[in-house]
Order: C-alpha cells, then structure tokens, then sequence
C-alpha cells in the first residue's frame, strides 16, 4: 500500500485496522467452534432435534441484538468502546460455554457471545472504514473478512486437533474434561488479547467530530494523515454533517420528504439478507453433520472443515487483490453466478443419492463432485459477498446515518443468519439436502439480478462523498 501521501502514516492505519479486525477473527471462531461440538452437546445435555437447533443458534439471536444496539450505542458511546464490551463477552461466552452444565446455562453463554460477534461484525468494518484512506479502504476492510475466515479456520482445526488428541470430541482430554469444552474454552487466548490491544488504539476521527470533540479527533487524523491533511479531512468531515443540526438518531433512516426508509437502507437490507439465504453458514455450522450424512468419518469431516477453511483464505487474498482494482459491484454479481453454478452442481449429487440405514449414500463419483463443488461455492462467497458486504455496509452511508444503518442492516444480516441456521435441521429431514441447496441455489440466482439493479459501486469514493 505505497503512498504519495506526505505526512501520511500508513504503517499506523494498518496496525490500527488489523487490531480492529481481531473482532472478525473472534467472530470467526465463535461461529465456527460449535462445528465440532455437536456430539459432545448431544452427549451432556440429550436435547430433542428442537432444542439442539436451539442451542446452535441460540448465539445468533445474541448477533441480532447485538448488532443492532451496537450502531445505536458507537453513536453515543464511540466505535472503540463498543468494540471494548464486545471483547469482555467474547471472553466471558468462551469460559461460559465450556463450564456449561445444562442446556440453559449453555445457550446462556451463547447469546452472550452472539451479543459480542454482532457488535464486532458492523464495528470492526465500520471503525476500518472510517480510518482508512478511499483508496486502499476495501483492501484494509477486506482484511476483516480474511480474519473472520481465519477465526473460521483455527477454530476447524482447533477442533481437529483436540478431537484427535482425546480420540473423540467427547473424550476425557486436560483435567478429565472432555475435548469439547476445552473447544471453546480455547476463544479465551484471542479475546484476552483483542481486550488489552484495543486500549492501544484512539478513537474514530468521525464520532469525535459527531461528538464535537474537535480537537481530539484533529490530533487523530494528524497522527493519521499528518498536519496538512488533517485539517482538510476535519474540514470534509464537518462539512458532511453540517446539514443536520442534531446527534444521529434511528429516524434519520427515513426520507425527510415521503417519511418512508431510505432507498439506500433497503439496499443494505437486501445485501445482509442475500448474503445468508445462499446458505453460507449451513457449511461453518453443520459443516461435520452435513459431511458425516454423505458418509465421511467425524475426523474426516473435521479434517474437510480444515480443508474448507484454507480455501476460503485463499479466496480473501482473491479479493484483497481485486475490491480497490476492479470494485465492490462486479465482485458480487460474479460471486453470485458462481455460487448458482456450484449450488446446482451439489445439488445434483445429492439429488442422485439414496437413503441406506438413514444415511445418504451417494453413488460412483457423486461424493466427489458434492465435496469439490461445495469447496468451489465456498471460495466464490469468500471472495465475494463474506468480505464486500462488510465492505459495503461499513462505508455505503452518509456519516449522519452509517451507525443508524449499521444497526439496521446488521440484525437483519443476523435475523437471517438465525433463519438459516435454524430451519436447516428442519429442512433436512423435510425435503433432504439436495432440496435443501436447490433453495440455497435460488436465492443466490436472484441475488445476481438485486446485485445488478439495485447496488451502486462505492469503489475510490471519500465516506463524506455517500449519498443517502
């Protein structure tokens, strides 16, 4: 990321940037860990097929909420402050979940944690995005995603690895507890670190304007930016806000004119809802149950999940090289036509397996084009809509409305998620898993058309040039 800026610190806004994105790799594990839990849950807590679907969403009910009062509170309270909180429940929901002695105390824990990855998911892009010079912003704001894919991935292979070690996730491992508590307990080491280096981090430049701290966030963006800069930065941000002669409030959503929502904040909507109804986390959360259903071992599955994890690393590197090149728009739509493509192909395997003592056999090579093709869906999302959502919703608002919108775009992204996650179960024992991805594969055909006609680049542009 070469400058011709003089006076700019570069080194400081990345360092900065990345301490942020420990929340997406926080949020990563926490989504991914209870991939290699399930048997262990069944085991202690013998739930009903209801209540464990509960117990496995029940965190994305604390996502909801979480998302939705972060935006509302990083306006009065501040971005790093919301992010401080998010990190003490990250820590708390670890050392809960693993402690759990019954179902309540676990789902408990759970949407404790779900309250922390909501506020880091709309925080941890927002806050980039508003320290991040345009030109390189998509590439830092897609650092996130790659950090939530490698939560994803070290929590796989935590998993992995501590199954192994105990011969099963319901074996003794340390101190007589079985391997899958010492799952979660492991998200304790990154949420202890992402607490203390938040405290080494200042504020967003463009709250401390909101906030009439002038002063505060001039020595932030002159630590950023340098003098010059700085002072033609504060002087755009001030300008931006001008036009509104109050603090942001929820009801600045709305037009002015028609007292309908914005256009822009049904934009944001739709790019929160699409993002889940293509079925991305069935595979982080049900990754092993949907691999041990075609027939894989439990290690094996695990050992998919690792597989799967590295590959959509690879895919965030994809877009880190393209979002600043060829934009956030052309990302999506040619996201969403891979997706379709490799949705149809899994299936198709699927469609041409049969039941055998419960289990789905699949027949000849189809095990293989299931497995590799949902490997191909997985790195398409992961270089497309996993990191340019975030993207777009963390830089898309005018700053008058961007925490305002943030909360409403990132509970319903989390309500949508909690639907997915929940009715998969459902869905499975209904119309089995090739139906269950033929829906998966509709919406993510339809996405390419909302993508299309609805969605605007925001590639190269200043946040105070966002039009609401």
């Amino acid at each position: 990321m070469r400058t011709s800026h003089p006076g700019e610190n570069t080194s400081l806004i990345v360092l900065i940037s990345c301490v942020a994105t420990i929340g997406g790799f926080l949020f990563g594990f926490d989504s991914g860990v209870i991939n290699g839990t399930q048997d262990g849950l069944h085991a202690a807590f013998r739930s009903g097929e209801w209540m464990h679907g509960f117990e496995i969403a029940s965190m994305l009910i604390g996502c909801a909420i979480g998302a939705f009062f972060a935006g509302r509170l990083a306006d009065r309270w501040g971005r790093r402050s919301v992010l401080l909180i998010a990190a003490v429940l990250f820590l708390l929901s670890a050392l809960g979940s693993g402690a759990a002695t019954d179902s309540v105390m676990f789902i408990a824990a759970r949407v404790l944690g779900g309250f922390a990855v909501g506020a880091a998911s709309v925080m941890s892009p927002a806050y980039i995005a508003e320290v991040a010079p345009a030109r390189y912003r998509g590439r830092l704001a897609t650092v996130q995603q790659m950090a939530i894919i490698s939560g994803l991935f070290a929590a796989f292979l935590s998993n992995y690895l501590l199954a192994r070690a105990a011969g099963a996730s319901t074996e003794a491992l340390w101190m007589g507890m079985p391997a899958w508590r010492w799952m979660f307990w492991m998200m304790a080491v990154p949420s202890a670190l992402f607490l203390v280096l938040l405290l080494a981090i200042p504020e967003s430049p463009r709250y401390l304007v909101v906030k009439r701290r002038h002063d505060e966030a001039l020595a932030v963006l002159t630590r950023l930016f340098g003098a010059s800069q700085a002072q033609h930065t504060l002087g755009e941000i001030e300008g931006s806000l001008a036009a509104e002669s109050h603090r942001p409030r929820l009801s600045d959503l709305r037009d002015k004119v028609t007292r309908k929502l914005r256009p822009i904040v049904w934009v944001a909507i739709g790019l929160a809802t699409f993002q889940q109804l293509v079925g991305i986390n069935v595979v982080f959360y049900y990754g092993a149950v949907l691999w041990q259903a075609v027939g894989f071992s439990e290690n094996d599955a695990l050992l998919i999940n690792v597989l799967s994890g590295g590959l959509s690393i690879g895919a965030c590197l994809v877009t880190i090289v393209l979002i600043d090149r060829i934009g956030r728009k052309p990302l999506l739509w040619i996201g969403s036509l891979g997706m379709a493509v490799s949705l149809a192909l899994v299936t198709f395997a699927f469609a041409s397996g049969s039941l055998v003592d419960g289990q789905l056999q699949l027949p000849g090579r189809m095990g293989t084009l299931a497995l590799v093709a949902a490997n191909v869906y997985v790195v398409f999302f992961n270089m497309s809509w996993g990191p340019v959502m975030w993207v777009m919703l963390g830089e898309m608002f005018p700053n008058q409305i961007r925490g305002s919108g943030l909360a409403v775009a990132g509970a319903a992204q989390w309500t949508s998620n909690f639907a997915i996650t929940m009715t998969f179960p459902v869905l499975l024992a209904g119309i089995g898993l090739a139906g269950t991805y033929a829906l998966y594969m509709v919406a993510a055909i339809v996405s390419v058309f909302f993508v299309l006609r609805y969605v605007h680049e925001t590639k190269g542009r200043a946040l105070e040039q966002m039009e609401g």
